[in-house]
């Protein structure tokens, strides 16, 4: 088994190697891609130096069988032949290829066999906000078809990029230090403040992120959901949070619904409040599962279900689910 990673020097692509370490992924050589700029730079592998491989249009990518790439959707379009041609799987962390009805759109615990429908070879790995999400709501879905979803994100400043995180860190040490607030990665000061601004603003009034919610989850979960979400930006180094209101065909029994979640594949539930047990940020941080609390009913509407959960965007959110991804076409003897 010969794997790539594409744009290892990332945050994702560092993650991805924490990930296929920590999972012991059956492989027999891994090689790293990236830039000019990264080529030449050495990481450390279960112990061995690799030095990394600036991405060319070459034969590079001959004898690969497994692609994992997070170098940002313009990289991913153009090198996509390249990386594919030789008959390698191509998993992508970026935006390049969600929404092509011949790259199927996986999230392991939800739509896995989708993995095996890829005319391009290429599979898409989802936004991270819209993969904890789903993850959440396939037990429910399992226990009665879903109509309507509203979700309110609170996303970690470095989801935005590593640039981002060291700026949010900057900005709590200037106002400590009574100092003038720099500002440059975000709209506005982050530090002590929340931004209900993320990606770029359409023409109907919602943001790019809150539209791939609304789109992503509609093609993962092959039904016409009704999707509503604002995504918003918190002065948090890691892990996004997201507060979900759920309607259902038929209404739903509370109890029912925790079992379902705690049996679930990838959830972990925490939910006691009268002993202030419940999902954050703080504690999520670097765990693999979504982890789900402050289940209840949804008071303003019968067959609502409400609960907030919380995930870490980098790992669960990109680099493991890309990994699952690939332990599954193993599994099922795709590789």
């Amino acid at each position: 088994m010969k794997v790539a990673i594409v744009g290892v020097s990332g945050a994702v692509g560092q993650e991805f190697l924490r990930v296929l370490a920590e999972r012991n992924f059956p492989l027999d050589e891994l090689v790293l891609f990236g830039s000019s700029r990264s080529a030449g730079k050495e990481y450390k592998f279960k112990g061995k130096k690799l030095v990394v491989k600036e991405l060319k249009h070459n034969d590079d990518f001959k004898g690969i069988d497994i692609a994992l790439t997070s170098a940002g959707a313009g990289t991913s379009k153009e090198f996509a032949p390249t990386i594919t041609k030789h008959g390698a799987i191509m998993i992508d962390n970026s935006s390049a290829f969600r929404f092509e009805d011949d790259v199927p759109l996986v999230v392991p615990e939800v739509n896995a066999s989708d993995a095996k429908n890829r005319p391009w070879n290429i599979i898409a790995n989802p936004n991270c906000s819209t993969i904890q999400m789903v993850v959440a709501l396939k037990p429910v879905q399992k226990l009665s078809p879903i109509k309507k979803i509203h979700v309110a994100t609170y996303q970690a400043a470095s989801g935005a990029g590593a640039a981002a995180l060291e700026e949010l860190e900057t900005q709590i040490k200037q106002i400590a230090e009574g100092k003038r607030v720099t500002v440059d990665k975000f709209a506005y000061q982050l530090a002590m403040n929340v931004i209900p601004h993320i990606d770029v603003f359409l023409e109907n009034g919602y943001t790019k992120e809150e539209m791939k919610m609304v789109w992503e989850t509609q093609k993962i979960m092959h039904a016409d959901i009704q999707v509503s979400a604002t995504c918003v930006r918190v002065p948090v180094a890691r892990s996004h949070s997201e507060a979900i209101w759920v309607e259902t065909e038929q209404p739903l029994d509370i109890e029912e619904v925790r079992e379902a979640f705690k049996n679930a594949n990838g959830i972990v539930l925490l939910d006691k409040p009268a002993e202030k047990v419940y999902p954050m940020p703080l504690f999520v941080a670097e765990k693999d599962e979504v982890y789900v609390g402050r289940l209840r009913k949804d008071i303003a509407n019968e067959c609502g279900i409400t609960f907030w959960c919380v995930g870490d965007q980098i790992k669960k959110g990109a680099a493991l689910n890309a990994v699952q991804i690939a332990e599954y076409l193993i599994k099922e003897g795709e590789v």
